[in-house]
């Protein structure tokens, strides 16, 4: 910016200068050389004073102009930058070094698990195809918070190779599925409802009620599927083999790539609602059975998925995700949301949509 003021002024300071000054002084030496009167003297010197006064004008004017291009410049700049943020919005950019050897077609087929899981490619869709067996260890199942047997499923996923990012974020009940086709499902069914009319979705990941999740946070749902709620602790483990902070989990619906954080450097932007909760006779329903629970008037402790308010306190935005070298993608996180509960990317009714509320923000 200051190059394009000096640039601009320093071309009509020199042809002034050549055009006037000089001749002028020329002139005066001549008349001098030549014998000339003292009033001719006098008048060229005032001649000389009045070019002087001119080219000072000139210089103030050709400043005052160059001040006007750089603040124009400077303007264009704060646009461009108020363009750029606009664009991004609240997701924030890193550099890391990625190593994701799942991105092409792969199989993988467990004797000691029973897993079997095929991924394809095909006309610019990515279908993993699976029995949704888990290929490492798990907790027991059934327990005394899960009375379900894992058992094989046929379940089968369709998700853009190249996804579209939109920036609005759509909520969503299946976020992905991880590579070794188990679904990332981060909510519940059990709810506590209050005769008053309030509802409350009671989180897979709490301490208040024993949902038998096991190591992995995971567990199993009626129809014998395991699902994780949170990080699956053993797959980053068997997944771990390079040096870099990011570990490849799984695909989103919406195309976007799942990664976990060895040093947990990205951090979720949601933090407890500081609102107290209302409602008066409160029955929670664990699908099995029902009990009463107190509600009104007491703190927000994560309990419930309303506990939770997006405040961006986080370098992750209110879908866990995040621009890696340049591309977006989402991060399982030790604390809420776990799991994403939302995407950012264009996805397939079906695929894991659902019409519940988006993530709340603080207001």
């Amino acid at each position: 910016k200051q190059i394009l003021g000096t640039s601009y002024r320093f071309p009509i300071m020199i042809r002034k200068f050549l055009t006037t000054i000089i001749p002028a002084t020329i002139l005066i030496f001549s008349v001098i050389a030549c014998g000339g009167s003292d009033s001719e003297l006098a008048d060229l010197r005032s001649e000389l004073e009045d070019v002087k006064e001119q080219l000072s004008e000139s210089n103030k004017e050709t400043d005052e102009t160059s001040e006007q291009i750089q603040d124009e410049s400077e303007q264009q700049i704060e646009e461009a930058g108020a363009i750029e943020e606009q664009h991004t919005g609240d997701v924030h950019e890193h550099d890391e070094e990625l190593e994701a050897p799942y991105l092409g077609g792969y199989l993988i087929a467990d004797e000691t698990y029973g897993t079997q899981t095929t991924v394809t490619l095909s006309n610019g869709i990515r279908t993993i195809q699976t029995n949704a067996l888990p290929n490492h260890d798990t907790g027991d199942f059934p327990n005394s918070g899960n009375p379900n047997i894992i058992s094989a499923q046929s379940a089968s996923y369709s998700y853009p190779i190249t996804p579209t990012f939109t920036g609005t974020a759509r909520a969503i009940r299946v976020a992905g599925v991880a590579v070794n086709g188990i679904k990332l499902e981060p909510g519940t069914a059990e709810t506590v409802s209050c005769a008053s009319g309030e509802t409350y979705r009671v989180e897979g990941l709490q301490n208040s009620f024993s949902l038998g999740m096991d190591f992995n946070n995971a567990h199993v749902q009626p129809t014998g599927e395991y699902h994780y709620h949170g990080l699956p602790n053993a797959l980053v483990d068997d997944l771990d083999a390079s040096e870099g902070d990011l570990v490849h989990i799984g695909f989103a619906a919406d195309g976007h790539l799942i990664y976990a954080s060895k040093s947990g450097q990205y951090l979720s932007g949601y933090e407890l609602s500081t609102e107290v909760r209302s409602g008066v006779n409160c029955t929670l329903s664990l699908g099995r059975s029902e009990e009463s629970v107190e509600v009104d008037q007491t703190i927000p402790d994560g309990t419930y998925t309303s506990d939770w308010v997006y405040t961006g306190s986080g370098n992750l935005d209110e879908c866990n995700g995040v621009i890696i070298n340049g591309e977006y993608a989402y991060l399982m996180t030790e604390t809420f949301p776990y799991i994403p509960r939302c995407l950012k990317g264009e996805f397939t009714e079906g695929q894991g949509a659902t019409e519940e509320q988006g993530p709340r923000r603080r207001p």
